[in-house]
């Protein structure tokens, strides 16, 4: 059984992304997997910014992806890339902190225009990590998202799509190769 860790990467308390990460974490758990979520915005900041590992919070969130089979980066996108803040989380990892592990980037945002940002920016720095299978990334538009109490509702031209990545990202949780996982055949 693998373990997913869900690293919400918003610096808002109100995010709809860190709810999209709350709404795949109890999905993956609900698939029959073990997933948590990890939410950078509650992490220290000064030890957080000054990339102090010793630091027991910081240390313990790092531990995190170290034990995690695979790992879903959320992430709000902001001037065209993805949040400084789980940027400055990714610069503290290890040289190799996704090796062996399976990723899904992910992202949110008000409008296509920053599809690729997840691409151009945050799919080099997770092959930089080593993430041995980095599975289609997936872009929502906040139009898609309707916040109800604590939970988001995902718009059904959304859902559908959604649920193929996650399907996906399954199937790279279990070793499948690369090719299988997206329907090629050799």
């Amino acid at each position: 059984m693998s373990d997913v860790l869900v690293i919400s990467g918003s610096p808002s308390r109100t995010s709809k992304t860190e709810r999209v990460g709350a709404e795949l974490t109890r999905r993956i758990t609900e698939s029959g997997r073990a997933a948590e979520q990890l939410r950078l915005r509650a992490l220290p900041a000064e030890p957080l910014l000054g990339a102090d590992t010793d630091d027991p919070e910081v240390a313990a969130a790092v531990q995190q992806v170290a034990a995690a089979d695979g790992i879903v980066l959320a992430t709000p996108v902001y001037k065209a890339a993805y949040s400084g803040l789980l940027k400055t989380f990714l610069d503290l990892l290890p040289q190799f902190g996704f090796g062996g592990k399976a990723v899904l980037p992910l992202a949110t945002g008000g409008s296509t225009a920053h599809v690729l940002a997840l691409d151009y920016g945050l799919r080099p720095v997770v092959h930089s990590l080593g993430a041995r299978h980095v599975v289609q990334s997936f872009f929502l538009l906040d139009k898609h998202l309707t916040i109800t109490a604590d939970r988001v509702e995902i718009s059904a031209e959304s859902a559908v799509p959604l649920q193929d990545v996650l399907a996906q990202f399954d199937k790279a949780l279990d070793g499948v190769p690369h090719d299988a996982v997206l329907g090629r055949t050799a």
